[in-house]
C-alpha cells in the first residue's frame, strides 16, 4: 500500500546565498566564494529534506505570482514535493532572505523580508483532504489560525479508528508570544534553543524538562541545542537524549534545524521510538552541517 504523505505548513521563501572566508566588516567591499539562489524556508526545508529521505510530501504556504515564485515552485516540482495546497495571495511579495554563511565557521547570518504577504489561514486549510496525510506539521507563524487547523485535525481524529489517525506536530522557534499558545497543541512539540531561552533555560534538559507542563498531556517536547545535540521528554516523563554528530569541518549550518525536524518527525511516523527518532534527527542535521545545501545529506 502507498504510504501516506506528510504536509508541511508554513515559510517558503528565497535564499539568496553567499558563501564567504571571513565574514565582513560593515561598510566594507568584498567578494564572496560563490553565491546561489536556494529555495528557503522552515517548512519549505523540512520538505526538502523529507523528499531526500524517501517520504512522500507535500508543502502549504503562502506565494505571490512572479519570479522568485516562479523558481521556487520548479524547485519544488524537482525535489518531488506536492504544491497543490500552495496558497496563491493577490497582494504581497514572495519572501525574500539574504544569507551570509561563513564557510570557515559554519556559521549563517539571515535578513529576511517577509512582511507583507498573508499567511495560509484556517479556511485554507478546509481544503485539505485529512485523509491524504499521516503527519502534518506547522511551524508556528499565524497561531491563531494554525490552532483552528489544529482543532480541526482533531475533530477529524476523533471520527477515525486508531490507524487512520493524522499525528501533528508543532514547531515554536521565535521567541514571540503569540506563538507559545501553540505549546498546548501537537502531539509533538518542537523548541527552539532561543525559545527556551526566553523561558531562562539554559540546556535542552532544562527545557524539555520545564516546558513539559505547557504540552497537552500525552504530548513529547523536543529541543535541539546545537553542538550539545538534543533532549526530548514523551509521554512516560523519561529524558531521551542524543548528542551531536559533527561533520569534520562544518561548512553550512542554514537549515540544521529543518533537516532535525524532519528527520525526528519522520522516523516517529514510522513507528520508532522517540530515542531513535532524537538519534536519526541528530545524525542526518549533522550530515547537513557538513554541505552545502541538502543534496549530501543521504
Amino acid at each position: 500500500m502507498e504510504e501516506k504523505r506528510i504536509l508541511c505548513i508554513g515559510l517558503v521563501c528565497l535564499d539568496i546565498i553567499s558563501v564567504v572566508d571571513v565574514y565582513p566588516a560593515e561598510d566594507t567591499d568584498t567578494r564572496c566564494l560563490s553565491q546561489r539562489w536556494q529555495r528557503g524556508g522552515n517548512a519549505s526545508n523540512s520538505c526538502t529534506v523529507l523528499s531526500l529521505l524517501g517520504a512522500p510530501c507535500a508543502f502549504m504556504g503562502s506565494l505571490a505570482p512572479g519570479h522568485a515564485a516562479d523558481f521556487i515552485v520548479a524547485d519544488f516540482r524537482r525535489r518531488g514535493v506536492d504544491v497543490a495546497h500552495v496558497a496563491w495571495q493577490s497582494r504581497g511579495d514572495t519572501p525574500c532572505a539574504c544569507c551570509l554563511v561563513n564557510s570557515t565557521t559554519g556559521s549563517r547570518t539571515v535578513t529576511l523580508y517577509d512582511t507583507n504577504l498573508p499567511d495560509v489561514t484556517a479556511q485554507d486549510f478546509e481544503q485539505v483532504d485529512l485523509t491524504q496525510y499521516k503527519w502534518i506539521h506547522w511551524e508556528g507563524r499565524n497561531a491563531a489560525e494554525q490552532v483552528k487547523m489544529i482543532q480541526r485535525v482533531e475533530e477529524y481524529n476523533r471520527t477515525c479508528p486508531a490507524h487512520q489517525r493524522v499525528s501533528t506536530s508543532v514547531e515554536v522557534e521565535k521567541p514571540r508570544e503569540e506563538l507559545y499558545q501553540l505549546f498546548g497543541y501537537g502531539d509533538v512539540v518542537f523548541v527552539s534553543k532561543d525559545v527556551a531561552k526566553d523561558f531562562g533555560f539554559h540546556s535542552a534538559p532544562e527545557a524539555v524538562k520545564g516546558l513539559h507542563s505547557r504540552v497537552r498531556p500525552g504530548a513529547t517536547v523536543i529541543c535541539a541545542w546545537a553542538e550539545a545535540g538534543a533532549d526530548a521528554l514523551g509521554p512516560d516523563g523519561e529524558p531521551v537524549h542524543s548528542d551531536a554528530f559533527s561533520p569534520e569541518t562544518i561548512v553550512d549550518t542554514l537549515g540544521a534545524g529543518d533537516t532535525f525536524n524532519a528527520a525526528v518527525l519522520l522516523a516517529l511516523s514510522r513507528g520508532q521510538r522517540l530515542q531513535e527518532a532524537l538519534t536519526f534527527g541528530c545524525q542526518v542535521a549533522g550530515r547537513k552541517c557538513g554541505v552545502h545545501g541538502y543534496d549530501g545529506i543521504v
